[in-house]
Formats: structure tokens, C-alpha cells, sequence
């Protein structure tokens, strides 16, 4: 398959779902107020853009904090878990523990305890991207096999200069795969601290849309959160071929 079907095709796939959406969707009666078209909805980003932008800066500026702090925290861990057996049998498990608790029901605790700020949105949005990024990374960092450990100890490798060239680059791959995944998580944890107390940002919005019955704005809402993550997985995709493209070198 050539590069220019390989670009063209998904741009088609949209393009076709969108035509039918406005076309095709009217046609089988359902009514606008439950899903309007797209041209309805792009209508709201042209008329209505400062209500949007107000919306999305608050909500962009959480979730990518939120994806900063809970990765780089989920990466520490993770290599002192490796590193720090006694540490990692003693507090993994407590992890693993607090990973079974529902976001949603951990979010309305970290609100009463931080009040209704951007704080407790940048706390939820990096609790739901520190788990993934910490189980597969200390995954990546223990991939190395027992061959290559000791062709490192025969060659008098400190054990600094072991993590550097041997299972730091054998856990990027399964760091950049969580990044990815977290990308899409950090916009979903700002967006549901934003359900259970904010007046602005896009998960406000879709409440407020959802209850005022304004489906052009929630279906507006949504492509904006959605465009949201989008940019921050495509900025992860594009650091991660630097990386990688400058660690092979």
C-alpha cells in the first residue's frame, strides 16, 4: 500500500461517516436536539468560540499536567521498584491496591480534601495515567535478559551504566505504549474532576449542555476533549520517534 493511500484513506473514512451523518441521519427521523449534524456542531465553534475556548484552556491545562506529574511520578516509582526489591514487595502491593478504586469514587474525596480549584482536576488526571505507566514500565525495565545482565557484568558495567544502555532503552517502547494510552486517560481524569465540581472547563460544559438539553454544544464539548486528546497523543507519537530515532544512533 502506497504512502498516499496509507494518508488518504482514514481522511475518506472520515469524510464518508461525516457525509452520512448529515445527510443520511436526518432522513431516519431522529430528532436534531438528540443528534444534531455536523454542521451544527461545527456552527458552535464559528458563533459561540469564546464559550468553547473558556472551556478548553482550564480542561487542556489540567489534563496536561496531570500527564506530566502522574508520568514522571509513575516513572520514578517504577525505577525504584526495580531497583529496591525490599520496597517493591513491601508498597507494590499498596499500589496495586489503590488501583482497584474507582476514579469516580476517588474523585469526590480528593475534591473535598483539596476544595474545587484546578489542584484536585491535576490530581485525578495524574492518579488515572500513574498506574499504566508504572506497571509497564517496571515490565520494560525487568525485560532484559539473563544473557545480556551478564555480558554487562563482564564487560565491569556499573549498575548506573547498566540502566542506561540496557534496561532503560529495553523499557521505552513499553513506556511510549503507556504515554500513548495516557494521553487519552490525563483528558478523561481532568474531565471527570470537572463532573464532580467546576464551573469551567469542557467536562462542566457537557454537564451544563446534557441539562439544558443544548445538544449542539455537548456534541461540541465532546470533539473539542476529544481534538484535546488527539494533539496530546500525536505530541507523544512525535517525541517518541525523536527518542527513539536519537537512542538507536
Amino acid at each position: 500500500m502506497s504512502r498516499a493511500v496509507q494518508v488518504l484513506a482514514p481522511v475518506f473514512g472520515a469524510l464518508s461517516i461525516l457525509a452520512a451523518w448529515q445527510f443520511l441521519l436526518p432522513l431516519s427521523g431522529l430528532p436534531a436536539y438528540i443528534a444534531p449534524t455536523p454542521t451544527k456542531i461545527f456552527a458552535v465553534f464559528v458563533t459561540q468560540t469564546d464559550l468553547i475556548l473558556t472551556n478548553f484552556l482550564p480542561t487542556a491545562t489540567e489534563a496536561l499536567a496531570g500527564f506530566l506529574f502522574g508520568n514522571l511520578a509513575a516513572m520514578m516509582f517504577a525505577i525504584l521498584f526495580a531497583y529496591a526489591r525490599f520496597i517493591r514487595v513491601a508498597y507494590f502491593p499498596v499500589v496495586l491496591f489503590f488501583n482497584t478504586i474507582p476514579i469516580l469514587a476517588l474523585s469526590p474525596i480528593i475534591i473535598l480534601i483539596f476544595g474545587l480549584g484546578m489542584t484536585p482536576k491535576i490530581i485525578i488526571a495524574a492518579i488515572i495515567c500513574f498506574f499504566p505507566t508504572l506497571v509497564n514500565m517496571i515490565r520494560g525495565l525487568a525485560s532484559a535478559t539473563s544473557s545480556e545482565e551478564e555480558l554487562f557484568r563482564m564487560l565491569s558495567a556499573t549498575r548506573f551504566e547498566t540502566f542506561l544502555r540496557l534496561h532503560l532503552p529495553r523499557a521505552l517502547p513499553m513506556l511510549f505504549s503507556s504515554l500513548r494510552i495516557a494521553s487519552a486517560t490525563a483528558v478523561i481524569g481532568a474531565i471527570v474532576g470537572e463532573w464532580i465540581g467546576a464551573d469551567k472547563g469542557l467536562g462542566a460544559l457537557i454537564i451544563q449542555a446534557t441539562f439544558n438539553y443544548q445538544s449542539d454544544r455537548l456534541y461540541a464539548a465532546i470533539v473539542a476533549s476529544s481534538s484535546l486528546s488527539i494533539a496530546l497523543f500525536a505530541l507523544v507519537a512525535l517525541i517518541e520517534a525523536r527518542v527513539m530515532r536519537g537512542w538507536a544512533r
